[in-house]
């Protein structure tokens, strides 16, 4: 469990200086800003935090087409997460630094995908439940964008 805390900890320190080079002024944007306008979204699946600390992997219809943009919705009680892997549909794979917490009915940011519209083969979700003693089950939702 010590580790556990420390990874977050670790991640929790530099996901703002990942942030900052993503959305910020060191250079040139390699990512498009993440959208402030409605767009349309597609629910791609959903997972359960079963114990203390979970990890899932959502796999995506091969039908469900490409995206530019993932973003996760949370329900039932508050998940912390810890990072996410994204496996695409052409074998390639990519681990975001999530390190959040989101409450009940909350949503991360709009997540850019590197590399423009993609297709997503599964999603790998590393997460614990925010309150170990709440006996409520959280649930993820995972929504993508074109």
């Amino acid at each position: 469990m010590n580790k556990a805390k420390w990874i977050l900890s670790a991640a929790a320190l530099f996901l703002p200086l990942a942030a900052q080079a993503q959305y910020g002024g060191y250079g040139p944007r390699p990512y498009p800003p993440p959208f402030a306008q409605q767009r349309p979204e597609m629910v791609l699946g959903t997972a359960h935090v079963d114990g203390p600390v979970d990890h899932d992997d959502i796999k995506v219809d091969r039908y469900a087409g490409r995206f530019h943009f993932v973003l996760l919705q949370v329900h039932d009680a508050p998940i912390r997460f810890d990072h996410v892997v994204i496996h695409y549909a052409d074998g390639a794979a990519e681990t975001l630094p999530v390190s959040t917490f989101i409450p009940p009915s909350g949503t991360s940011r709009w997540i850019a995908l590197p590399g423009g519209e993609r297709r997503i083969h599964s999603l790998e979700l590393w997460y614990a439940r925010a309150e170990p003693g709440n006996p409520i089950r959280p649930e993820v939702e995972l929504f993508g964008a074109p």
